[in-house]
């Protein structure tokens, strides 16, 4: 079957304005209709997942500090501590932020749970 050359002109700016739409379509999409790619919803997943993980730890980490028995003289010493990393640091050797079953302690844990303990929040729970 032969397209005429009459065909092919009327069809011309239909494929052109077809093409610019969808590449419209696709700018719009990604930057302001919240599009994503693969890759990127994957990302964010991850990480959501890994602060819902630290969300549901941290309590159990701030309980677990709280009932070992000098727990006074370790939020004292943990809180001289200058910076947070240190005070994520002493928690982390301190065994709390290691949860059962694993081996390791879990340092994002650890900085949330020195962060409730050095602002309060753990003791008004707890109250």
């Amino acid at each position: 079957m032969e397209i005429s050359k009459e065909t092919k002109a009327a069809m011309r700016p239909a494929l052109w304005g077809a093409a610019g739409g969808a590449i419209a379509l696709a700018i719009v999409g990604f930057s302001w209709g919240g599009w994503v790619t693969g890759g990127s919803a994957e990302t964010l997943a991850s990480n959501r997942a890994a602060t819902a993980v630290v969300a549901a730890l941290t309590p159990i980490c701030v309980d677990r500090f709280r009932q070992a028995a000098d727990a006074s003289a370790n939020l004292a010493e943990m809180k001289k501590a200058t910076y947070s990393f240190d005070q994520s640091r002493f928690v982390e050797k301190g065994g709390w932020a290691t949860m059962p079953g694993s081996t390791e302690p879990n340092s994002a844990v650890a900085r949330a749970c020195a962060e409730s303990l050095g602002s309060g929040k753990a003791a008004e729970r707890r109250g």
